[in-house]
């Protein structure tokens, strides 16, 4: 077994008790389990084995060096949103080779870094980007390998916060767009085009007719491309499979999504790429906090206040998302659930994990583990109110841990402020 489980009345992260870490390093902490991750990405390429496919491990889902490294080492390259992404990318040994880089509103200085270093591909979003790429290119001496990101005006279904696919989004650029963008650049010898990408939204778990229609949309116009002669190397199909926040939650499994996919991008293009991000690693983390109140209110109802915050996982907050929270050690006599607000410190009322949510009874100085925080959980935390960023451990097989991020101090915090 791998990943997190209990042992007797204790939860563990593979066979290493969460409270021995807590106890080491403090709360709140973030901890993760590098067996569960491998486990998840031989599952993902199993699943896709019909394809002739490439993972590109987006790292907006969890950016820590340990991490990305841990993935690369698995044979994953990567998709980057930022200059910061790409750096942490090559720092964590990818080639620009393995690298594609994708975001809505790249600067200058992104675009002249990533042509510089002859990365895979950019994906561009609009007309100005092909541009700005093209004279970035002129500038280095060495053409821009691009891809048009489609806008497929397909709705996926999910939040709307993370929902990318329709036109109502600032992403990407209408198949008609597309078609101009990609003839105009074809004729300029600053470019070279080399695929299509689209990317609907993330966190899809109900149905897989979002995917299969955005996919079907990009292969039908990369069929179209390549008859008139336009060499495309890849279609980029992006992430989104979801993961199951909720106990015994039906998700979309991985061999679902392989087996819709696969017979739409049939032969298309010589590569599929795909940009898994939550998936490989959300399941592989939990944030650990101690409770440091319990107070009742007036009119009914029990807050229990934990040191964790927004500003270690902002997702509650943001996207009022349900993660589940459980004690790290079980008292040796269970006792009822009751409902309790679990809360952190931040000054915000938003500063919520969960509303009403059944929890055994809980002391000051008790744990609690909130699960499936490994994807933008720590890669989205701040230091709003001043706090400081929470250590993160990565646990690699029974009895062994270590930190892959202290604790932030601050000192560390006040260092570039004068």
């Amino acid at each position: 077994m791998t990943g997190f489980f209990r042992l007797d009345r204790a939860l563990v992260c593979d066979h290493v008790p969460l409270a021995d870490i807590a106890a080491s390093v403090g709360t709140p902490c973030y901890i993760y389990s590098a067996p569960l991750i491998r486990e998840r990405y031989a599952r993902l390429e199993r699943a896709l084995a019909a394809m002739p496919f490439r993972l590109h491990y987006a790292l907006k889902a969890n950016s820590t060096l340990a991490v990305v490294r841990l993935l690369r080492d698995l044979g994953a390259a990567a998709d980057v949103n930022s200059v910061g992404e790409l750096e942490v990318a090559l720092r964590a040994g990818f080639t620009p080779e393995q690298i594609v880089v994708t975001g809505v509103g790249k600067t200058r200085t992104e675009i002249a870094r990533a042509v510089s270093l002859g990365v895979a591909a950019i994906n561009a979003e609009s007309f100005g980007e092909i541009d700005r790429i093209a004279a970035a290119a002129r500038a280095a001496g060495r053409p821009a390998r691009i891809a048009v990101r489609i806008n497929p005006d397909v709705d996926a279904g999910t939040h709307r916060h993370i929902s990318t696919g329709s036109q109502a989004t600032k992403f990407g650029v209408s198949l008609q767009d597309a078609r101009a963008m990609i003839h105009e650049a074809a004729r300029d010898p600053a470019l070279r085009i080399v695929g299509l990408h689209v990317h609907v939204g993330s966190q899809i778990t109900r149905s897989v007719e979002p995917l299969v229609r955005a996919a079907t949309i990009v292969a039908e116009l990369a069929r179209e491309l390549m008859a008139e002669g336009v060499p495309l190397e890849h279609i980029d199909l992006g992430g989104g499979l979801g993961i199951p926040y909720r106990k015994d939650e039906p998700v979309l499994s991985p061999e679902e999504y392989a087996e819709a996919l696969a017979p739409v991008v049939r032969d298309t293009t010589p590569l599929i790429l795909f940009e898994p991000g939550r998936w490989l690693v959300g399941p592989c983390g939990v944030l650990v906090t101690e409770v440091v109140d319990v107070k009742d209110r007036p009119g009914g109802g029990t807050f229990v206040i934990v040191d964790a915050g927004m500003t270690d996982l902002i997702r509650p907050a943001l996207y009022e998302a349900w993660h589940e929270i459980e004690p790290v050690v079980l008292d040796t006599v269970p006792a009822p659930a009751r409902p309790v607000d679990v809360v952190g410190p931040v000054c915000e009322t938003t500063d919520t994990f969960a509303t009403a949510r059944p929890l055994a009874p809980v002391d000051v100085g008790d744990l609690l583990a909130i699960r499936d925080a490994g994807a933008y959980g720590s890669v989205m935390a701040s230091n709003y109110n001043r706090r400081p960023l929470a250590p993160e451990v990565l646990v690699d097989g029974p009895g062994e841990w270590r930190i892959i991020r202290r604790r932030q101090t601050i000192d560390d915090m006040l260092q570039l402020e004068s």
